[in-house]
């Protein structure tokens, strides 16, 4: 194993904070995981322990047929904002930024790169991409923040990887899983192993999310450049490891085993695995998705668990104002799985208490919410 530490810009004087970045393995393929961008979301760090621990095993043995990169702590920065005891680890005090959003988008510096250079071999198209990638990740100018200097750092590892993991998790919820149309088929057997409830699909759900900024050049540049053959060559998803107090052993565990399983599937780790499940849920599209609101304050109450089926109009929870005794139900606009809800149980003016993942799209527009 090497460890790969990166001092982060801008940090305050008298103070310092690195990126770690954890490398296993060798060989022509590269996955890449990343666990906790949202800081305060900790099933992820806590599955990269697991994970770090059976990777060192692995490679022990000599039975990893790739490089597999971890970065157990992705938001250092996150990690350190403490208010009132409580981690805030979603958005950066400094600019009031979503850590998960904003990404650069390569693509178009890349296709100034790529330009007239471009044949009908995908493994050498492949290799002049990545290249691109990274020569036009070095022609930015110096990182502005610490913010935009991790977020380069976190892009530049994955930016050449086969295969990025981007662990997170909603408040309570379902395992569920975030990515394009395009790689639904290749991501079925992980959303098998990992028993995911959802899977949420769109090509450009908005926001330049991270596993989007790792996955979209690639098809952005096959609309651009029609004519020569350009594999779809990075498989990247969320995967929102339940909720955030989803942190026991056994179940981390289990996710790490679901992951490293589906690495071994895809060509990165060697020796026997067991099968996917043949069960899995169906994927939806992310415009399907349902962000139930409620229609003024008051204390919540949930009729249904994350993770079960509700029917178009049924009543997912009620809202009763303590004070003026002000009674509202809010029910399913469609038929779908209860993927995730709130954790707070007052409602507020434009935070979502609950989300169903229904096959029919009823939202339009940027998709991803703050």
């Amino acid at each position: 194993m090497q460890r790969i530490d990166h001092p982060l810009p801008w940090s305050p004087t008298g103070t310092s904070r690195h990126l770690s970045v954890l490398r296993y393995g060798s060989g022509p393929c590269k996955a890449y995981i990343q666990a906790s961008l949202h800081a305060d979301e900790l099933p992820g760090m806590r599955v990269a322990v697991e994970l770090r621990r059976r990777l060192q095993q692995l490679e022990s043995a000599g039975r990893l047929t790739g490089v597999i990169e971890l970065v157990p702590v992705a938001n250092p920065i996150g990690l350190s904002q403490l208010f009132q005891a409580a981690v805030q680890g979603r958005f950066e005090f400094a600019s009031g930024r979503n850590f998960n959003r904003d990404f650069v988008d390569l693509a178009a510096a890349v296709a100034a790169h790529v330009e007239g250079h471009l044949g009908s071999d995908e493994a050498s198209n492949v290799r002049l991409i990545r290249r691109a990638m990274n020569e036009a990740l070095d022609a930015l100018p110096a990182p502005a923040s610490e913010l935009e200097g991790m977020q380069r750092l976190l892009l530049r590892h994955a930016c050449d990887a086969d295969i990025v993991l981007d662990l997170h998790c909603d408040f309570e919820a379902a395992v569920h899983l975030y990515s394009a149309p395009q790689h639904w088929p290749a991501l079925r057997p992980l959303a098998a192993r990992l028993q995911a409830g959802a899977v949420l699909l769109a090509e450009d759900s908005g926001g330049s999310s991270f596993d989007e900024a790792c996955a979209m050049p690639w098809q952005r540049l096959r609309q651009r450049f029609p004519e020569a053959e350009i594999p779809l060559a990075c498989l990247a998803t969320t995967v929102e490891l339940g909720g955030m107090a989803d942190t026991e052993a056994e179940r981390a565990v289990a996710s790490a085993e679901a992951i490293l399983a589906f690495l071994a599937e895809r060509g990165l780790i060697a020796g026997d695995w067991p099968a996917a499940p043949e069960h899995c849920c169906e994927a939806t599209p992310f415009a399907g998705a349902q962000y139930a609101l409620a229609p003024h304050p008051g204390v919540v109450s949930f009729f249904k668990q994350p993770g079960e089926w509700v029917e178009h109009g049924e009543a997912l929870f009620e809202v009763i104002d303590p004070l003026s005794e002000q009674h509202s139900i809010v029910r399913a606009e469609t038929c779908g799985v209860l993927y995730a809800r709130e954790r707070m149980r007052f409602a507020r003016p434009g935070l979502w208490l609950a989300k169903v993942a229904g096959a029919t799209p009823i939202r339009q527009g940027r998709l991803l919410s703050d």
